[in-house]
This record gives structure tokens, C-alpha cells and sequence, in this order.
């Protein structure tokens, strides 16, 4: 049996974000995906959103529902009626079904919770609805009281996004909530799109940051965090764990909080 890597030790470790949930062992964007990451010590959930034809905010990351569910179609398509009657969870290795997760479903489970836990959520473009969708995020986020907080350290939600567009849609109408512009051009990972934007935080993949760890020293010079996706090798997390990198994305939560943590307390629990 192979041994257990060492755990990874530096003075402030990455938090861990658990990507769709703890998508390895849950299927993607469900309750008990989520659920399982919050129960491994995930600091951060991530989610993606899409409108629905009846204008609810849903966690699904594809533009159907092809891929993830029991039934067929265009997710903007489709009533959160239509997607309630649709088996969420059954294709996944894990085998039970699970209904589709609405972002208010996922803001109650994230706010309710004894340890704080920050949602990363993910605003899909281009879309059918455009600009709305970031209008009716600010909304239900205004709704849970989470949309103004006192400062991107105490935010329990951050809004993250390929779209530059929809970065600055989120930063003039919510100036203080988190933004991280996603993406691998040389103008995020230089800088200047996201001080175009005003953003407050870049997303490289894994795949850029091997090449360009220099893009982390960069950001934190301009006062920005830098958020990578989608990390779950062990030489993966020691590099962003050295380099600097603030939030790492991952479908293994559980197994990176232990990899990170600078003892093995509660191993084979």
C-alpha cells in the first residue's frame, strides 16, 4: 500500500474550495455534494449558476442538462418545475438520486452553518438572459443579507467569471463584494484586465500557473487574490501552497485539507 505524501506546511495555507462540491464522491452541484465538502473542512463552496426560463437561479454548470441529470434539454429552456421533475444525482458512481440545487437552497446551507463557509459563484456567459443574470444574483444575495459586506475579508460570497462584462456589472452595483475574473490571458494574469473591471482577485487554471507562477507575486503586488482551478494533485497543491496561491478549487476537498494541514489529526476518521 502506498504511504500517505507528507502534509504541506507554510505559515498561511491556500483555502480550499470545494468545486461543484465535493464532485469526486458526490455528483456535481447537489445538496449532498455540498453537504460532504462542508462535513470535510472545505473553507469555500463553488457553484455555477444558470436562469431559468421562470428566472430562478439554479447550480448547474452546463448550458443542458444532457450530461448531469435523467432528462434532456436547454436550461434556460426549462421552469425550475421542468428541473425539479429531473434526477440530479443517479448517473454519478455514488448512484442516488438527488433533486437540481437552487442557489437559494445552497446560500441557506452555507449561511446556516456553525463555520463559516464563502460561496464562490460563477455567472455563465454568453447567455440567453445576458445582464440579468447578474441582476437577480445581487438580488438574492441582497435578499440573505450578503451583498455589501464590510470588506472582501469578511464577504461570505465572492462572484467569479470568464465574462470581464459581467465583473464590472457586479462591481459598479456591489462595489464590495469579492470579484475574481477567471481566465488564462496574458492580460488577466498581467493584470490590466482586471483593473479594468475592477476586479478583485484572478483565476488562472492549474495548467497556467505551472508555467506562470510569477502571475500570484504579480497579483498580490496590485492587491488581488488569486484563486486557481481545478487543483487535485499532490504536486499541484505543493506548488500553489508555495508560491502563494489564496484559494485553490478542487473536486477533493477533504483529501487536500488533509494534504494541507500541518498535522494528521483526524486520520481514518
Amino acid at each position: 500500500m502506498t504511504a500517505d505524501p507528507p502534509p504541506i506546511r507554510r505559515p498561511q495555507r491556500p483555502s480550499v474550495v470545494a468545486h461543484r462540491g465535493a464532485s469526486a464522491e458526490r455528483p456535481e452541484h447537489t445538496i449532498a455534494a455540498y453537504e460532504l465538502a462542508i462535513a470535510q473542512g472545505a473553507e469555500g463552496l463553488e457553484c455555477d449558476v444558470r436562469l431559468t426560463s421562470d428566472h430562478h437561479l439554479v447550480c448547474v454548470h452546463d448550458r443542458t442538462v444532457d450530461r448531469t441529470s435523467s432528462g434532456t434539454g436547454v436550461v434556460s429552456e426549462m421552469s425550475l418545475a421542468e428541473l425539479r421533475d429531473l434526477d440530479f444525482g443517479s448517473w454519478h458512481a455514488w448512484g442516488r438520486p438527488q433533486s437540481v440545487l437552487t442557489l437559494s437552497e445552497l446560500l441557506t446551507l452555507a449561511l446556516d452553518h456553525d463555520t463559516p463557509v464563502r460561496l464562490f459563484i460563477e455567472t455563465k456567459h454568453p447567455v440567453r438572459y445576458g445582464g440579468l443574470v447578474e441582476q437577480l444574483l445581487l438580488a438574492e444575495l441582497h435578499r440573505f443579507g450578503i451583498a455589501s459586506p464590510p470588506s472582501a475579508d469578511h464577504s461570505r460570497a465572492a462572484v467569479i467569471s470568464f465574462s470581464a462584462g459581467a465583473v464590472w456589472r457586479v462591481r459598479r452595483n456591489a462595489p464590495m463584494l469579492p470579484t475574481i475574473l477567471l481566465g488564462d490571458t496574458a492580460r488577466i494574469l498581467g493584470g490590466s484586465a482586471a483593473t479594468a473591471v475592477g476586479a478583485t482577485g484572478i483565476g488562472p487554471s492549474i495548467m497556467t500557473l505551472r508555467d506562470h507562477p510569477e502571475a500570484v507575486d504579480r497579483a498580490a503586488a496590485s492587491g488581488r487574490a488569486t484563486y486557481c482551478w481545478t487543483v487535485d494533485e499532490y504536486a499541484d497543491v505543493t506548488h500553489c501552497a508555495r508560491i502563494g496561491v489564496d484559494f485553490l478549487a478542487t473536486n477533493h476537498p477533504g483529501r487536500i485539507r488533509q494534504w494541507l494541514e500541518p498535522t494528521r489529526r483526524g486520520r481514518g476518521t
